[in-house]
Parts: structure tokens; C-alpha cells; sequence
């Protein structure tokens, strides 16, 4: 069920909450445009809005109940092994008449009489929220990998929820502010990192962890029940062979339990590694001919289409190809904008994608994001190998690796630049300042310069990066470190967040196979030796045996980038111009340092590239859309 849920847990004031809640639910329609409900007793209001995936009849209405009337779900997500939980219910002997071909009434047994040990079972994705009326507790988790988003705010009277935070603030049952802490994160990053949001009211639930809390006496408890570091399986013995063959089973596996839908469904392929990985093994598990879809460009030599038309020829799939020109997409960009549930430097691509391949009449489809930070496909994983050879750097006295770090910034310019000398000049040179700066949009520097405010909080990324190193060893794991900080990071606070609020903008579901926790738990617990991307992601090639031709495997990369630089210059100038104004009038910013990075952009300057300039209108946009100062 993609959907949106929100639930409202106050004492008394039915009537009001109600109405509040439906206000919260009208927010969430386009996530589920199929059917919606609501839930209210003196205690807790809870709504729903449905996508139908599973099971398309009434049945699957939310909020659902127990037989005996005592428990009520919403559940936002599919759970893709459900059939097989349902057996281990029913193996059990437990007294259950199952009503519905659905994974939301399997999800609410599994609870009832397994409580949180039911986590342990499910696979898949999922935010869900389950009451008990007589004992008035609440129980409220999300999936290992944080596919589904889930947000709460809180004070001692009242606890709100709700799969994105335009929904809370609709709730207009806080006094909501812009967290200053937070715009410091997003301006490093382009995000905010959970379990913080833009809104110092607003959190985020972390990956797999789950909350419970009594309606009665609001004092929410926090419980991980998985973590990247802590499940992953270390397998020291295994040779590359055992480890193809576990790889290529694994993501077999995978695929095939993401099938499972009542509604016509494909696959975005790009025609890169992943997505070709993922068609290829839809063919080999699926008997009727899978539809696919590629987005492509008019201007020939930044298009990808020859290598996904390969793929397409190889497996026969019914093709798509969605020729978008450059005027198109910008026609579409205002559309991604006020889909962004949460300000993000990315997600007008994923917006468009989503789209056309909704108009096609397709209601889910798979994607290969999570492969590269799996089978290391970034850059960061090689230059990570490098950082570690040269840290007898380390040794150089820090105030003289500082003066180097000017003296090299005199010799060279632009970005890459300003963090190799950030990183020279660090004052521990260690894995995790170098993988921050890796990640950043603009070094400490610029970022003080562009706040107006004294930064006195820790680095999250540094931080995060530091408090984990325990859990690997650090001679045989840097791949490992290097996917944990990339899965924890951009992909679970960018790309995730934004693939979720994008395609659910237009009522797609999106299954991301490689993130499969069982696969994930596999990779992350392999030595590097069996990891090194000698050749591109070699284990994800090397598992897949003969099914990718080599010239998707050699292919070079393109990654096509729109003409934003001239579109920021031209087309959208009118709208870059006026949120560079109004960002540097907050008093949150330095207006000269705005304007300054504005004109430096116009001049060409290596230093201001047009993603660094865009992330900072889309903050501005989306600050000015939500009435937040």
C-alpha cells in the first residue's frame, strides 16, 4: 500500500482532532489517490490515503482493524514476503480468521502476537503505526533502510505523525521555526540529516528504529532494532567464488519478491550497470515481457538511449523511450518544486521520470538505486584508498599542513581544490573529516561566511562517521566504511527522501531491489579484496555472469546534467534572481556573501558551479512556499 499515513495523539478534543486530521489527510491525497480514512476514539485520530498495489478491493481500507475490534493500523509501504509471514502465523497456530488478501491485515497479526519481534520477520519497506484500545499504547516503526519516510513532532500534551512534514505543518498544532542548527547541516550538504529536519519541530524517525509511547502520558521511547554496523554479516573465509554466487542469488531473490503487485508494472532503465542488473533479472524471473522505460534527450551526444535500447533488444522488454527536449523538463521544474515535501539539492529528474512513466499507465516500478554505494561505484571509494596511502601526512605537524593547505590554494581554484586543501589542513587528517569534505558542498570557511550566525555544532557527518569506526576493521573494511557513511548519509537524507517525495507526487510506487536488507547484510560484511572496483562495481558484474553485454559494463560514464548553468543564466534568472534577494534578506544569512556568490556564478567562476547556486533558491523556494522564516 504506497500511501500516506498521519495519526494525532491528544487527550480529549475529538471533534477538533478530527478535523485536523482530515486537514492532514487532504495534504497527503496525492500519495494515495485511490481511497482514504480516518480513526477516531478520545485518544487518537489516525488517517490514511491509499495507492492500491496489493489486493485492489475494498478490503485494504484504512485504517484497518482487528477481528475483535481491539487494534488499528495505518501502514504506508509494501511488505514484500508477506505470503511467507503469513504461513509462519498460521504454522503457529494462532487464532486467526485472515478477511483479506492484503499485507496491511498479515502486518497487524504479525504484531499482535509477535509485538515488536514481528520487525524481525518483515521485509520490505514500511512506515506503519498500530493501537491497542484497551491498553491505549501505540507502536510505531519504519524500515531498516529508511525507504518510507516517517516524521513526528511532540510536547507533553500532544504526539503527531505523518509520512511528510507539509502534512504537520498543516497540523498547525505547533509554533513551527526554521532550526538553525539544521540550515547549518543543509548548507554544508544540501540536506538535513536525520533524525533532524528544516523545522526545529519536525523529526524524522530514524532508520530502523521504532517508537512507542502511551496516549495517556505522551513520553515517547526510541528503539533500534537494526543498524547497518550492527547486522551486517562478517564473513572473513569466503572466496570471490562463494561470493559471486551468494551476490547473484541474493539479488535474484530480491528482485523476484518486488514482483508481487495486482497493477501494471516496469522499470527505469537508464542503460548504466544497475538498472540494466535489475531488467535482466525481471526478465529471468518474470514469465510475461516486463516494460521498461528510458528517458531521453534530444541532444544526441549526452543521450544514454543506444545502451538501454541494447538492454531493451536483449530481454525483449517493451520499451518506452520518454524524449524529453531541455524546454520540456524546465516547463516541469516549478511542478518538482512544490512536490518537495522537505528542501533538497536534488529530485526535479526523479520528478520528471516519476511522471512520464505514470502517463504511461504504470503504477509501480523498480529502480537501481543503491548499487553504487553497495558495490562501491563512486569515486569516494577509490579516493578513499588513496587518502589512506598517503596518511603519513598525518605525521606533518598540524600548523604546517595548514600553511601548505594556503599555499596550494594560491596555485589552484575551484572546488575540488578548496577541499583538498580543507582536508590538508584539518586538524586530525582522518577518514571521516576527509569522507565530510568529500560530501560538501562548500568548505567550513565558505559556510561561516555564508551564515550569519556563530556555528558552534558538531559536523554530523564527522561525527557520525567517527562514533561508527568501532564497528569495522579498519585494515580489510574501507569499502565498508565508505558504503555505511554513503547509505547513512546522501542516499538515506537525498536520494531516498527524494525518490519517495517524487514519485509519490504522481502516484507511482518506486522498489528499490539493491537495498534489500538481506543483500545489504551480505555486502557490507565482505572484505575489501572481494569489493575493489578494479573494473566498475566487479562483484555486481562478475555475479551477473553473461546477462549484461560488456559494452554496458565498459561503457564510459555520462550521467546526462541539464543546461542549468545557462537555464539559471537565462530562462530561470527571473526566479534565481529573486530567491538569491530574499535568502540573503534573512537574517539567518550574510546578503553580501549571497550576492556575492550570485555574481561569481555569472562570471564564470570555478569556485560557484550552478548545483551550488540552486540547492541555496530551492531553500529559499521552499521556505517562502510553507511561510517559514
Amino acid at each position: 500500500k504506497m500511501c500516506g499515513i498521519n495519526g494525532i495523539i491528544s487527550l480529549g478534543e475529538k471533534e477538533k482532532r478530527q478535523l485536523c486530521l482530515e486537514k492532514m489527510n487532504i495534504k497527503l491525497k496525492h500519495r494515495g489517490p485511490d481511497d482514504d480514512g480516518t480513526f477516531s476514539d478520545d485518544y487518537i485520530s489516525l488517517g490514511q490515503t491509499r495507492l492500491s498495489i496489493i489486493d485492489l478491493s475494498s478490503a485494504g481500507h484504512q485504517p484497518m482493524h482487528s477481528e475483535d475490534g481491539n487494534y488499528s493500523i495505518v501502514f504506508n509501504g509494501e511488505i514484500y514476503n508477506y505470503l511467507e509471514v503469513k504461513k509462519y502465523l498460521v504454522d503457529q497456530n494462532f487464532p486467526i480468521h485472515f478477511k483479506t488478501k492484503t499485507d496491511t491485515e498479515v502486518l497487524l497479526y504479525a504484531f499482535i502476537y509477535l509485538k515488536e519481534k514481528c520487525l524481525e520477520l518483515l521485509n520490505g519497506m514500511f512506515a506503519f503505526c498500530i493501537y491497542n484500545h484497551q491498553t491505549k499504547d501505540v507502536f510505531i516503526a519504519r524500515d531498516r533502510l529508511g525507504i518510507k519516510p516517517l516524521y513526528y513532532a511532540f510536547d507533553s500534551t500532544k504526539f503527531v505523525f505523518s509520512s511528510e512534514t507539509r502534512s504537520i505543518l498543516e497540523s498547525k498544532l505547533f509554533n513551527f521555526n526554521l532550526d538553525t542548527n539544521s540550515l547549518v547541516d543543509y548548507i554544508r550538504y544540501q540536506t538535513v540529516h536525520a533524525p533532524n529536519t528544516i523545522i526545529e519541530q519536525i523529526k524524522m524517525l530514524p532508520t530502523g528504529h521504532y517508537v512507542t509511547l502511551n496516549v495517556k502520558n505522551i513520553n515517547p521511547v526510541f528503539t533500534e532494532y537494526w543498524s547497518i554496523t550492527k547486522n551486517r554479516k562478517i564473513n572473513n573465509n569466503i572466496t570471490y567464488i562463494q561470493a559471486k554466487e551468494i551476490t547473484r542469488e541474493k539479488l535474484s531473490q530480491s528482485v523476484k519478491r518486488r514482483l508481487v503487485a495486482d497493477v501494471p508494472f516496469g522499470a527505469f532503465l537508464s542503460g548504466g550497470i544497475d538498472s540494466s542488473a535489475i531488467v535482466a533479472l525481471m526478465s529471468k524471473e518474470n514469465n510475461a515481457q516486463v516494460n521498461t522505460f528510458s528517458v531521453t534527450f534530444e541532444e544526441e551526444e549526452f543521450s544514454e538511449a543506444p545502451y538501454a535500447r541494447m538492454i531493451a533488444e536483449k530481454y525483449q522488454t517493451k520499451h518506452t523511450e520518454i524524449k524529453l527536449s531541455a524546454n520540456d523538463f524546465l516547463k516541469e521544474v516549478p511542478n518538482a518544486l512544490s512536490a518537495m515535501d522537505h528542501p533538497s539539492g536534488d529530485g526535479p529528474n526523479t520528478y520528471v521520470v516519476s511522471k512520464a512513466t505514470k502517463n504511461a499507465g504504470i503504477t509501480m516500478a523498480l529502480s537501481g538505486l543503491g548499487g553504487d554505494e553497495i558495490f562501491a561505484g563512486y569515486d569516494v571509494f577509490k579516493s578513499a584508498f588513496s587518502f589512506k596511502k598517503n596518511n603519513w601526512i598525518k605525521n606533518i605537524p598540524t600548523p604546517i599542513r595548514k600553511t601548505l593547505a594556503k599555499f596550494y590554494l594560491m596555485q589552484k581554484q575551484g572546488v575540488q581544490a578548496e577541499k583538498i586543501a580543507e582536508i590538508l589542513g584539518s586538524n586530525d587528517f582522518s577518514l571521516a573529516t576527509f569522507y565530510a569534505s568529500s560530501r560538501k558542498m562548500f568548505v567550513e570557511d565558505k559556510v561561516k561566511k555564508i551564515i550569519s550566525f556563530p556555528i558552534h555544532q558538531e559536523n554530523f557527518i564527522e561525527k557520525l562517521f567517527n562514533s561508527n569506526l568501532k564497528n569495522f576493521n579498519s585494515t580489510h573494511e574501507l569499502i565498508s566504511q565508505i558504503s555505511f557513511a554513503e547509505i547513512s548519509t546522501y542516499m538515506q537524507n537525498v536520494l531516498l527522501r527524494d525518490t519517495d517525495q517524487m514519485s509519490m507526487a504522481v502516484a507511482l510506487e518506486v522498489r528499490v531491489p539493491f537495498l534489500d536488507y538481506e543483500l545489504v547484510e551480505f555486502v557490507t560484511g565482505l572484505n575489501d579484496d572481494i569489493k575493489f572496483p578494479h573494473t566498475p562495481k566487479k562483484l555486481l558484474v562478475d555475479s551477473l555472469g553473461d546477462l549484461l553485454p560488456s559494452e554496458i559494463v565498459n561503457r564510459p560514464k555520462m550521467g546526462f546534467t541539464f543546461p542549468w548553468k545557462n537555464w539559471l543564466k537565462n530562462e530561470m534568472k527571473e526566479f534565481a534572481e529573486h530567491h538569491i534577494e530574499q535568502l540573503g534578506k534573512r537574517n539567518q544569512f550574510n546578503e553580501l556573501e549571497i550576492k556575492l556568490l550570485w555574481k561569481k556564478f555569472l562570471n564564470d567562476d570555478s569556485s560557484v558551479t550552478w548545483s551550488r547556486i540552486w540547492y541555496l533558491l530551492v531553500l529559499n523556494n521552499w521556505l517562502e512556499q510553507n511561510n517559514l522564516n
